[in-house]
């Protein structure tokens, strides 16, 4: 061989190793890219089937439609039960939810924030008459739709609930 095809043989020995490193990197990536794909569509057909899943209610009678409300019934429970133990206990209503923080299962954490996941709590405390106080409780969805109705309860304990409109004394009872 003379000398400028020994250079030739040489520059195209590199530009072939080059070449191939490209491929092999371009390859890598291709498959990286393809694995990433795969995971994406697999976590969108769990969070599919998930959200299509038919709610399973939590005990025989549960009136819940969905997770969201079975949770807005639940903290609406809480509520009432320490509003009735700490009436037991001081001879009145609690006249908001912080003053009932520890009464009962109702946590410190739970009367300070009125955002309950996909729903709003509100609480209202009202005296008439030094014979007669009264509360109120509700529970608004941030969504309205099938599976998230509005609920309202007062001091008897009673909930009840709206799929059109804010849930008031007139709405038809959940318990």
């Amino acid at each position: 061989m003379r000398r400028g095809e020994e250079g030739f043989a040489v520059n195209r020995r590199r530009i072939q190793r080059y070449g191939a490193g490209i491929l092999a990197v371009g390859m890598m990536a291709a498959g990286l890219v393809w694995a990433q794909a795969q995971a994406s569509a697999q976590t969108t057909a769990q969070t599919t089937a998930q959200a299509s899943a038919t709610y399973q209610p939590k005990f025989a009678g549960d009136p819940a439609r969905s997770e969201a409300e079975a949770q807005a019934l639940g903290y609406m429970r809480t509520v009432l039960r320490a509003e009735h133990a700490y009436k037991k206990r001081h001879g009145k209503y609690a006249e908001s939810l912080e003053a009932l923080a520890g009464t009962g299962s109702l946590t410190k954490r739970m009367a300070h924030t009125t955002d309950r996941g996909d729903y709003t709590a509100s609480f209202r405390y009202r005296r008439e008459s030094p014979n007669r106080e009264q509360f109120a409780l509700t529970m608004t969805p941030k969504h309205m739709d099938s599976e998230h109705r509005s609920f309202y309860a007062e001091d008897d304990g009673v909930i009840h609930a709206d799929d059109s409109k804010a849930a008031d004394m007139d709405s038809p009872k959940v318990q």
